[in-house]
Order: C-alpha cells, then structure tokens, then sequence
C-alpha cells in the first residue's frame, strides 16, 4: 500500500449565493457603510485543483514502476462549502465554513492496469476574515477581504475491491475573494483559496 500525504484542494471559485442579515436600518434601502453586528450565510461551489505530482514521482519512482507509462492525470474535484459567520467588528470577521470534496486518482500497475483510486474528504474551518466595504461600488457596495481558516478534516481513499483507508488531520486555509451586493441582504461571491489537508492514497 501506498501512503502519501498530498495538498488536497488549491482553488475554490464562483460562489452562487450570499445573504447576510442585516440590521433593520439597513432594509430602507441604504447603502450599508459598516459590517459590525452583520452575520452571513452563504453556500458556495467550485472546483478543487491539486496537481498529485508529489504522489505520481513516489508511485513511479519505485523500482518495479520506473519503466512504466503514466495512467491518465486528473487534477481536480467538485468542491461544496456552507459558511456561517459573523462580523465582530467592522472590519473582522469570525466564522465556521463546512466543506466537502471528491474526485478519482489513477494510477498504472505492474502489470499494465491501471489502478482507480476513489477521494472523498470533508471537515469544518473555523477562521477569522479580514474585511471591508466599497460603498461606491456596485449597486449596495463591493466587500473585499483576506481570511485564515483551519480545522478538522477526514480524507478517505479506496481502490476497487479494497476496504477505505480514513484518517484525520488538521486542515490549513488561506482566502482571497469579494462579495458583490445586489441587495442590502443578498448578493454573489468569488473567492480563491489555497488550502492544506493530509490524506492516505492507497
């Protein structure tokens, strides 16, 4: 068996929907200037990018595997996130992103197969984000920000036929992104992040 540790998921992008609750006075249509005392809510999807190239110079870097012919590259996954926050103050932000990604590795044998590996990793990130608003911009403001977030993570792995290998790890992530607001409740979100989390490969 194989067991590498890998940077599992590097890019999250193009997050459909944003709400936040916004406090009363905000709800006359006003151009909301501070986010302290502001929670949000938001589900955001996109796309894990992991190159795996420290897992495919180990797998064929072994003696038995040297002579053999890569199976195909897959370097990505869908990723889902629900995040629940509220600003402290008007420019920090605390709060709780749940996450959950899959995808599928392959790998050539020995023998010439090629060996399907199934992923599935979630977990919860507890972080703080750095944030502020640009009332002249858009409609009701453009609230950029900068986040750190870490927590607990599960990755599994399984190849056909064998049982799942499971551990658990402490996740590490960076984001860099914007909110977009339509209203002084809703709005949409892109957001970058690069992020660490250990897993076993089969």
């Amino acid at each position: 068996m194989l067991r590498r540790f890998l940077p599992l998921f590097a890019l999250f992008a193009a997050a459909p929907a944003f709400a936040q609750e916004a406090p009363e006075e905000e709800a006359q249509e006003e151009v909301p200037t501070s986010l302290n005392g502001v929670g949000r809510i938001s589900i955001q999807g996109g796309w894990r990018v992991t190159s795996n190239e420290t897992l495919y110079k180990s797998w064929y870097g072994r003696p038995a595997n040297r002579e053999l012919q890569r199976a195909r590259s897959v370097t990505g996954g869908p990723l889902l996130v629900g995040s629940f926050a509220f600003a402290i103050s008007d420019m920090v932000e605390l709060g709780i992103d749940l996450f959950g990604t899959n995808g599928r590795l392959y790998l050539r044998e020995p023998d010439g197969g090629e060996r399907r590996i199934n992923l599935l990793s979630y977990g919860a990130l507890v972080g703080l984000r750095f944030q502020t608003v640009l009332p002249e911009v858009g409609p009701y403001g453009l609230v950029p920000f900068v986040g750190i977030l870490t927590g607990p993570a599960l990755a599994s792995s399984k190849r056909q036929g064998e049982d799942v290998q499971e551990s658990t790890s402490q996740a590490w992530a960076g984001s860099l992104g914007f909110h977009w607001r339509l209203s002084p409740r809703w709005g949409l979100t892109a957001e970058y992040r690069l992020a660490f989390l250990r897993g076993p490969v089969c």
